[in-house]
């Protein structure tokens, strides 16, 4: 009798097991969200990133719901995922990162925003590929221009090694990184790989991606095709 009671206690925990198993974590859905993310920004009619500013792209960022919040010094906080391009073009595994910092400047209100960040050159690459790095500081950065046909030519944006973009409110427009400091998140890459693995190992194409990356890796696909990189 009481081994009957006890197969019948596995048998009902069973699915709640495997339900439980096959839940998507926290940094699983932080990759979804920020395919959705992506694709909504560049589905936007007439708005969005040019597209040859992405097909150049070495590196591209995205942070679903950053915190800002000011009274005349800014502050910003958010997590998210990068994604560089490694052997033959291909897309590296998503890296979780965190993105922290302020700006000085007359920045009154709070809110949420989402943020999208290209990294143009291999330089500004190698850059991110540290445990911290700091816009602006380690690499030239500037709001990126806005519109399916912007032209990006002037020598500013030609020189920017980091270029940024944020939509808040159904505004996208872009916006400056300055003084915004950028490391990767260690407990959420472990929660994502199962094991402790370094930022740049990820970045550089070493690691597997899981199977949580498939939607972004669409998103990508539509907007900044697969090419041999570039330095």
């Amino acid at each position: 009798m009481r081994f009957l009671k006890c197969l019948a206690f596995w048998a009902a925990l069973a699915p709640l097991m495997f339900a439980a198993r096959n839940r998507p974590t926290t940094a699983e859905k932080r990759i979804g969200t920020s395919a959705e993310v992506f694709g909504e920004i560049m589905r936007a009619p007439d708005r969005g990133i040019p597209r040859g500013l992405l097909e150049r792209a070495q590196c591209v960022g995205i942070v679903p719901d950053l915190k800002r919040a000011g009274f005349v010094v800014g502050a910003q906080y958010g997590k998210g995922v990068l994604v560089c391009r490694a052997s033959g073009g291909r897309w590296s595994a998503p890296s979780t990162i965190r993105i922290e910092g302020g700006s000085i400047g007359f920045q009154i209100g709070a809110g949420e925003t989402d943020l999208v960040f290209v990294v143009m050159n291999r330089h500004g690459e190698e850059k991110l590929l540290g445990d911290r790095f700091t816009v602006g500081g380690d690499a030239s950065a500037m709001g990126g221009p806005v519109g399916r046909t912007a032209k990006a030519q002037t020598d500013a944006l030609m020189r920017a090694e980091i270029l940024s973009w944020s939509r808040s409110h159904g505004i996208f427009a872009g916006v400056s990184l300055e003084g915004a400091t950028l490391r990767p998140d260690n407990d959420d890459n472990w929660e994502l790989y199962g094991h402790d693995v370094t930022h740049r190992r990820i970045l550089t194409g070493e690691i597997r991606p899981p199977a949580a990356a498939r939607p972004l890796y669409a998103a990508l696909a539509r907007y900044m095709p697969v090419r041999s990189p570039r330095s």
